[in-house]
């Protein structure tokens, strides 16, 4: 059908400059108005055309759209993608036109020629960026794929199609071949790494760390070097963007990921708690052996009661069987204060409700210092919420620092005037 119309065209063409060459018309005048008619003419042709075209197209992509079942028909039509692919045919028939309508202007038919040959290649150029737009929009969709990187990936794309137009539209004005400019970018490949090495980098990173699946949208991750703690909101080709729990953003090398050291908290969101591991430093001096009316004292406490009853026991029949001189507390098996309060702590924490009770529960003395002796709490909030486990963690360390002063404990302080020296 084109076929025809551009052979009708082409006749038509002639007969209009024989016309008014038989009007009077000298030469030159005559190749100039029937340029202008057959100029005006095609336009028309072309912009009627394009409005045809584009109208059929949309009505057949809305409708398929309602009716397809996926989604992916419906972000080509939100970015246009049919509209652009419309303009291809108007293109097309100025480009056949060109000969007809330049007739006897062979260099201006050659710029016209250019011109259209550039413009469809952008138009592709175009076309190829909306539907990686469109393929990235539905991948974000798609559960499998929403929390990968996608953006980088298209990225890539992108900058390999930008790569062969450019060459290509080199090609087109120089009227070389394409492989020639190919062939010379390969030559000049040392200065095509050198700007874009960055490029490339966060190429490789992006390949490197879905493979590995270091990171994913929507993981929690600290990176220090770049003061960055909280949540990635989007990953691409060069750029990390992590929104800070203040709502800031912080921008990372994609490269970085994988050349520097960071922490990516997804572990701890899919496992079943938060680690809680923090000490309290007890005051050496604080810490003693206990008498037994002390030890009966104790028994008050419900955590401890069962503990110390059975305990109490054992520590008199092992002291009563091997004659032991209990005139000093030193000798034989005796309890502590400290012993007794760590125990206390396990107790409490295996009654807390928000503490996971499946995983690693442990009161452990760590080595002294100068300040101390560190008693730490490792143990799990079955709670991951930042706010909710902030909130746990002090609500047991409150009661624990209240309770200190029923053992007999002091958890160390600085001394605030010289009367509190040590």
């Amino acid at each position: 059908m084109f076929a025809e119309l551009i052979a009708m065209y082409r006749n038509w063409g002639r007969l209009l400059h024989k016309y008014l060459l038989e009007t009077g018309m000298g030469e030159e005048v005559a190749s100039y108005v029937n340029l202008l008619i057959l100029l005006v003419g095609i336009l028309v042709i072309t912009i009627f055309l394009d409005y045809v075209i584009w109208k059929v197209l949309r009505s057949v992509s809305i409708r398929l759209a309602r009716k397809s079942k996926n989604n992916f028909d419906n972000f080509l039509v939100m970015h246009k993608v049919p509209r652009y692919v419309a303009h291809m045919i108007p293109l097309l028939i100025l480009l056949e036109s060109i000969p007809i309508v330049f007739l006897d202007f062979e260099y201006g038919g050659n710029i016209a020629t250019k011109t259209i040959k550039i413009l469809f290649v952008l138009l592709t150029l175009v076309i190829f960026r909306k539907f990686f737009k469109s393929t990235n929009g539905y991948l974000k969709t798609v559960p499998k794929f929403k929390d990968k990187p996608i953006d980088s990936y298209v990225q890539v794309f992108m900058i390999f199609a930008w790569v062969i137009g450019v060459l290509t539209i080199f090609a087109i004005i120089t009227e070389s071949s394409f492989w020639k400019f190919f062939t010379a970018l390969g030559a000049a490949s040392a200065i095509v790494l050198l700007i874009f090495k960055d490029t490339i980098l966060g190429f490789v990173a992006s390949v490197q760390v879905t493979i590995n699946d270091m990171v994913r949208i929507g993981d929690w991750i600290t990176f220090e070097k770049y003061g960055a703690d909280g949540d990635v909101i989007e990953i691409s080709l060069a750029t990390v963007k992590v929104q800070n729990f203040d709502k800031t953003i912080t921008t990372i090398p994609t490269y970085a990921l994988i050349s520097d050291s960071f922490k990516n908290w997804r572990g701890m969101q899919v496992s079943g708690g938060r680690r809680i591991k923090r000490a309290l430093i007890i005051r050496q001096k604080s810490i003693r052996f206990l008498t037994p009316k002390e030890v009966d004292a104790l028994k008050k406490i419900q955590l401890v009661q069962s503990y110390l009853t059975t305990r109490s026991e054992q520590i008199a029949t092992y002291n009563k069987d091997n004659n032991i001189d209990k005139s000093l507390l030193i000798n034989g098996r005796n309890l502590t204060n400290f012993g007794i309060f760590r125990k206390y702590v396990t107790n409490y924490l295996e009654s807390h409700s928000a503490i996971h009770k499946g995983m690693t529960l442990m009161v452990r003395q760590l080595e002294p210092t100068p300040q101390g002796i560190p008693l730490e709490i490792y143990a799990f909030s079955a709670d991951k919420r930042w706010e909710n486990y902030e909130y746990v963690m002090a609500d047991i360390f409150d009661h624990l620092l209240a309770a200190l002063p029923y053992f007999s404990l002091e958890v160390f302080e600085l001394p605030t005037s010289l009367n509190e020296v040590v």
